[in-house]
C-alpha cells in the first residue's frame, strides 16, 4: 500500500490547515488510520487516529479541540483539519495505515506511512 501525504505548509500561529493523505494499492476501507507527526530533534509522536469506518475517532491531549480527523473510504483519503494552529504544531507530518481493528494509538503498530508533510508555523 502507498500513501501520499500533502496539504503542508507555512501558516501564521491562528490559521488552519487541512492535510490530506490519499492511499493506493490496499482496501483502504479495511484500514485503521492515524497521523503522526515529528519536530526537529524530538521522538515522532500521535497526534490522532480514526477506525475503518470513521465512526471512532481519538486525538492527543495536545491537539484535542483543535484537530479534527477525518476519512472518505469513496475517496481513499484520510484528512486532518488543523484549526488554531500554534509555533509548536511545528513538524513534519505523516499518515500512517494499520491492520489492526479499532483506534490505533502505537506508531509500532502502522504497518504502512507515507513521506510526510512540512508543516510550519510562525509566531
Amino acid at each position: 500500500v502507498q500513501l501520499q501525504a500533502s496539504g503542508g505548509g507555512l501558516v501564521q500561529a491562528g490559521g488552519s490547515l487541512r492535510l490530506s493523505c490519499a492511499v493506493s494499492g490496499g482496501t483502504f476501507s479495511s484500514y485503521s488510520m492515524g497521523w503522526f507527526r515529528q519536530a526537529p530533534g524530538k521522538e515522532r509522536e500521535f497526534v490522532a487516529a480514526i477506525n475503518w469506518s470513521g465512526g471512532s475517532t481519538y486525538h492527543a491531549n495536545s491537539v484535542k479541540g483543535r484537530f479534527t480527523i477525518s476519512r472518505d473510504n469513496a475517496k481513499n483519503t484520510v484528512y486532518l483539519q488543523m484549526n488554531s494552529l500554534k509555533p509548536e504544531d511545528t513538524a513534519v507530518y505523516y499518515c500512517a495505515a494499520s491492520t489492526v481493528i479499532g483506534i490505533v494509538t502505537s506508531r509500532y503498530q502502522y504497518n504502512s506511512w507515507g513521506r510526510g508533510t512540512l508543516v510550519t508555523v510562525s509566531s
